[in-house]
């Protein structure tokens, strides 16, 4: 169990942390930058029973610069499914415990789905504790659109299956966020080139970190800038999605239409035109009504 008063310090000043209600606690935790955990995170951390951690060596090294005390638990890829009974069984009986990844927020593209499916199977109570992301602090910094986005994690390492999941995505609008080691990047961005083309792309390195930097052009030219090259840390890739493509001349779908509807029927007319066309049906048949009102 966690210590009778558990707290925290901050600059050599020490705090206690309020009691929490039973639960599973999901906690970002910062991507680079120790100073980037929020207060709530670390009462959060500091009250719980215990912390289960993606790397318990990894995660020492925040909760030590914040001289938080409680019990840490490896749970990780390997042994989440083993676990979660065992975990969801503690916090029915009314225990409180924290989920930490080895850094940002747990879940993408790191382990914990398992233990949240069966905490929701069971009824119990999980809480968000909001904090640092890769994913969005990548996406923000990048240049390209954020008004719709879509988070592939990482790409399959094979060659083959890398290709075929990025053609999967070569007509994907929205703007395209990636994880990728360091020992791919290079790979991963010679085949997003191939792939997607010449489109705008930003590649962000140690971020929040004192070298961080982020690196914007086309895929071509990211692709021959990391060629042969191993960078530190994982990498951010954003890529612009697919441009929209260019509406059609009226002046030509409704030639097209007229043709169609001197030896089809009116609807079957419109459907035609809409599909060949990429039209919506609705403008396609308000054309007609207009040019059959016109004879």
């Amino acid at each position: 169990m966690a210590d009778a008063s558990p707290g925290y310090f901050i600059a050599g000043n020490t705090f206690v942390a309020p009691p929490l209600a039973p639960g599973l606690y999901v906690v970002a935790t910062p991507i680079g930058n120790l100073r980037d955990i929020t207060i709530r995170a670390l009462e959060t951390l500091a009250a719980v029973d215990a912390i289960l951690c993606e790397d318990t060596r990894l995660s020492a090294r925040l909760l030590d610069h914040y001289g938080i005390k409680a019990r840490r638990i490896a749970m990780h890829e390997h042994n989440e499914r083993a676990k979660a009974d065992d975990i969801v069984n503690r916090i029915a009986a009314g225990g409180c415990f924290a989920l930490i990844s080895d850094a940002g927020t747990p879940l993408l593209s790191d382990p914990g789905f398992p233990l949240i499916r069966a905490m929701a199977e069971a009824g119990l109570p999980v809480f968000a504790i909001p904090g640092a992301s890769a994913l969005l602090s990548a996406l923000v910094v990048a240049g390209l659109p954020t008004d719709a986005f879509t988070f592939h994690g990482f790409l399959p390492p094979k060659a083959g299956a890398r290709i075929n999941a990025l053609k999967a995505l070569s007509d994907s609008r929205e703007t395209m966020v990636f994880y990728e080691s360091p020992r791919r990047l290079d790979d991963s961005l010679a085949a997003m080139a191939e792939v997607f083309g010449d489109r705008q792309a930003a590649v962000a390195l140690e971020l929040t970190k004192r070298f961080e930097r982020v690196h914007r052009g086309t895929l071509a030219d990211l692709a021959a800038s990391f060629a042969d090259t191993e960078t530190k840390g994982e990498a951010v890739i954003v890529v612009a999605g697919a441009a929209q493509p260019a509406a059609p001349d009226a002046a030509d779908w409704q030639a097209t239409l007229l043709a169609a509807m001197a030896d089809q029927p009116l609807r079957a007319a419109v459907d035609a035109v809409s599909a060949q066309y990429g039209l919506k049906r609705k403008e396609v048949y308000d054309a007609a009504l207009a040019l059959k009102a016109e004879k």
